[in-house]
Formats: C-alpha cells, structure tokens, sequence
C-alpha cells in the first residue's frame, strides 16, 4: 500500500479534512502535549499534483495556523473554497481564511481567525459545518454537555440544544434528510435533532453503547442509516425507521473506537480510527470482519476522512504526529457504488 505521510513535531492529530473543492488539499487539527495543555496547530496540506502516491513521500505543508489552546476538530466551509472552522479546547471556535494554495505560496493567508465564537464552557469535541440545507450553520458539541447551532456571520449562538448528561464527543448533520443531526455522548446515549426546533431538546434518545459513544457517521446513500462507534470497540449501524435496537453490529476489539466515516464511494463501505493504534476497514456487502486493518500509527488514531473527489482515497491521523493519505489494498481497483 503506498501512502504519502506528514508529521507534526510535537503536535499530536486530533482532525483532518478533505477539500470539497480540491483533490490535493486537506486540513490537520493538531493539539500539543496530546490536547491536555499547551497550544494548538491548523496545517494545510497538499498531495501531489495527480494525487498518486509514492510510498514515503510527504504531503507538502502550505502553511501553518497558531491557535492559544488545543483544536480538536475542523471543517472546511462548503461554499468558499478558502474557509474552515475550528474547534478548540478554551471552548471556542475559529473562523479562517486564505486556506488555499495562491494564498499560502504568497504568504497572504492571515494568522487570526476572522471571527472566534465563545460560548461553551468547556472544550469543543467535535464540529460540523452544514451542508445543502444547512450551509450557513456550523454546529458545535461541547464536554459542557451542550450543543450549538451558530449562524457564521453573527457573534452569538441561535440555539443551545440540551439532553446528554455528559461529555459530547461527537455532532454530524444528515447528508440527505434537512435540518436533521445525530450526536453522541459519554452517557452511550444517540441522540436526534431538528435544528429548527429552538426549544433545543432532542427528537429522540437511545442508549446506543452501555459504555461511553465517542463517534457517530451518517450514509451518504440512504438516508435512514447511521452509525455509531464505542469505547465498548462496538460499531452499530441505526435505521431511522426502527430504533429500538440495532440493525448491525461489528467488533473492532477491546479498545475504543473514536471516528467512523461512511465512504461517499460505496453504500457498504466505512472505516473506524481506534485507540488500538489502528484504522480498520468494513464491507458490510462481505460479512461482519474487517476487510483491511492498517497498523501505521503508533499511537490513538483520532482523525479520519474520505477523499470526495478520489475513489476509496482515505486519511488517518493520531497521536503519534502522523498524517497519511493512501488508499487501501482492499478497495484498490474497486469502482465507486
């Protein structure tokens, strides 16, 4: 398997996210001293022009952001192809620009966020950026409990959504259904939402892990599927349709799994970053096994993505301050479904 890689010295991934408007661009959330003090790195990445990789080879670092405390998560803006946000252990968000490559070659891309938005009361986990019906609304979750929907050009918050009794990890708005999201919770709870009640309780509320929920994704083809993932080393999927229990179970082992992301390429394929140092990868058209494991990290695997523009293309990242990009050996040759 060739993999092109980036290590951050002494900052640790916690995030990483492909452009939606660029092939070669992705971003890295880092944290020092593995979030737990000191401050926070935003790297911009590029692969090589055609994206193929070379085994060894780097990803190029375009250019670096400073934040004062750790960041956990980002997401690009899906309407300008040079914004992301932020989310950082002083409980704050950050808005940047000149995320592309004209900007950082020519030293232009500023070194302050146009706007930070603070509100929540302890680290911000997990963030999202709303897409299609959602595209202006970032949506934040917070270990105060709490979720936030923003509007990204006001100051405050439009509503604060209550209903988990303890640290949130994770918040992903539906792909396919308006104004719907799903979060998780060290209370093993599923939440549902509509993000135009502003009465800011949830939909629904299950017990998805008797132990801590620490990711969730949702199915870019069927819009009543989702997932969630468990420090239980549990992957459940979910049918809107029937919630009283789940539709599919897999087991990744006995440490936690901390992100799960649906493939855009094919209905049955996910992979899951896990505390187990690994990323593995499922086909559920091919039994409840994991077709891949990918042992590349030496440390929590944390960050996980799907390149949009490139067929089965993935990226980990983890505590050990490495990023790879690479495809796995076993979706090579696979076309998209």
């Amino acid at each position: 398997m060739q993999t092109q890689t980036h290590t951050t010295a002494d900052r640790h991934g916690y995030s990483l996210r492909f452009s939606p408007f660029e092939a070669n661009y992705l971003l890295l959330a880092t944290s020092q001293l593995y979030g737990l003090a000191g401050g926070g790195s935003l790297f911009l990445l590029e692969q090589n022009a055609n994206g193929t990789s070379t085994d060894g080879q780097s990803l190029e670092e375009l250019c670096r952001l400073e934040w004062s405390d750790g960041l956990f998560d980002v997401a690009w803006c899906p309407y300008a192809a040079d914004i992301a946000a932020t989310a950082s252990g002083d409980g704050s968000l950050q808005i940047w620009c000149g995320l592309d490559g004209e900007s950082a070659g020519n030293q232009q891309t500023p070194k302050q966020p146009l706007i930070c938005l603070q509100e929540h009361k302890n680290e911000v986990y997990s963030l999202d950026w709303g897409e299609k019906w959602n595209y202006h609304t970032l949506l934040s979750a917070s270990w105060d409990c709490t979720l936030k929907l923003w509007d990204c050009n006001r100051q405050n918050s439009i509503t604060t959504f209550v209903g988990h009794n303890d640290l949130i990890y994770g918040a992903k708005f539906s792909p396919l259904i308006a104004n719907l999201f799903a979060s998780v919770s060290t209370d093993g709870h599923l939440n549902l939402w509509n993000s135009l009640d502003f009465a800011g309780k949830p939909l629904m509320s299950i017990e998805a892990h008797a132990s801590e929920a620490l990711s969730c994704d949702w199915s870019h083809f069927d819009r009543n599927v989702l997932v969630t993932g468990g420090s239980d080393g549990l992957i459940r999927g979910w049918d809107l349709r029937k919630m009283r229990t789940h539709v599919f179970e897999l087991y990744s082992g006995e440490f936690a799994v901390r992100r799960l992301a649906c493939s855009p390429h094919s209905a049955a394929v996910l992979a899951s970053a896990n505390y187990d140092f690994t990323t593995r990868i499922w086909n559920l058209e091919r039994g409840e096994t994991a077709q891949e494991i990918n042992a590349q990290h030496t440390e929590f695997v944390c960050g996980l993505d799907w390149n949009p523009h490139r067929t089965h293309q993935l990226a980990d990242c983890g505590w050990d301050s490495l990023a790879n990009v690479y495809t796995p050996q076993c979706l090579s040759g696979e076309l998209a479904v």
